[in-house]
């Protein structure tokens, strides 16, 4: 009996059809699957997790010392549906001694395309208009009516100028941008360059961006970095998308920001907690666009990442080089 078919897999959730199919042809594992598309109760995940060697989560599952104690000194390799991985108890994990990875590159592009939507979705008020329409109130064409912001000649401040960052630009740079600047953890020249983007300090975003885009990693550092004193400092006509990690902004400041006019707009497609509840406030607001969470919610991407992950998982199992693991 080899090694592999002694060790056990488990799943916290159903995954997209290619990563199923490639799971399901590593039939030398013992592999042990939430079936569902719903999130995994923790008291399953706790019981599923007791013995396993591999362990592929999403960004909705926990990692914590509770789980690692309940899967016990077997476990290996984490392997997350994910490109961010702050639902993992890093330190943790670290000092077991256990291998992670996660899912960058493949997301980039979907994630990308969903930005720039989403900021034009909210600069241009298009769920106003569409309301407009279903309710009887578009009556007549009128000059001033649902006027919105326009990218031309616009300064776009981003926060986290990496892949996804960069892509988003890139995107941005034909609907005429003025100027772009960024800020990160540090300076990323060859990133900058492309763009000819200025590195500038988070005040400074705040200050001269019409339009602020947070693509950033959440850490210590960044969360709660878009707050009440970021909202003061931008322009009144300015407006803040959000497609990174919902801690990033403080949701209690940003409603008083929308309210006061301290701000113009806001688009979400990541909040605190997902699912943001029914009754939030800021869900009562005509100037705050908020999507569920669907940044790489295109078929090419969901699929790629679930091979990747897959792929991540069976590799670390065996003692190979993961394709992309994290260097924690």
């Amino acid at each position: 009996m080899s090694t592999s078919e002694q060790m056990k897999i488990f799943v916290t959730r159903r995954i997209p059809p290619e990563g199923q199919k490639l799971l399901s042809q590593a039939d030398s594992y013992n592999v042990k699957q939430w079936d569902s598309d719903e999130q995994i109760p923790r008291d399953e995940l706790i019981k599923g997790v007791v013995g396993a060697h591999g362990l592929l989560c999403l960004l909705t599952d926990h990692i914590d010392k509770e789980v690692l104690d309940a899967a016990g000194p077997n476990l290996k390799v984490v392997s997350t549906l994910s490109v961010g991985f702050d639902h993992l108890c890093v330190e943790e994990i670290k000092k077991r001694g256990i291998r992670v990875s996660n899912t960058p590159n493949v997301s980039t592009e979907a994630t990308a395309e969903l930005t720039v939507a989403l900021l034009l979705t909210t600069c241009r008020r298009l769920p106003e208009a569409i309301e407009e329409v279903k309710t009887g109130g578009w009556k007549t064409w009128s000059p001033m009516w649902l006027c919105g912001a326009g990218l031309s000649n616009s300064t776009v401040g981003i926060i986290g100028l990496g892949r996804i960052g960069l892509a988003v630009a890139r995107r941005l740079v034909p609907f005429g941008v003025k100027k772009f600047i960024y800020t990160d953890f540090q300076e990323i020249p060859e990133n900058a360059k492309e763009i000819n983007a200025e590195y500038v300090s988070n005040e400074k975003i705040a200050e001269d961006s019409d339009f602020v885009i947070v693509n950033c990693c959440l850490t210590p550092e960044t969360e709660g970095l878009c707050n009440k004193d970021f909202f003061q400092r931008m322009k009144k006509t300015a407006i803040l998308i959000n497609t990174s990690r919902g801690p990033v902004v403080n949701q209690e400041d940003l409603y008083d920001a929308l309210t006061s006019g301290q701000i113009a707009a806001a688009g979400l497609d990541v909040t605190t907690p997902e699912p943001i509840p029914t009754d939030h406030p800021l869900l009562s607001l005509k100037n705050c666009v908020i999507l569920p969470h669907i940044g790489s919610a295109t078929l090419d991407a969901r699929n790629a990442m679930s091979v990747l992950t897959v792929n991540n998982l069976l590799k670390g199992l065996a003692g190979e080089p993961m394709p992309c693991e994290v260097k924690l």
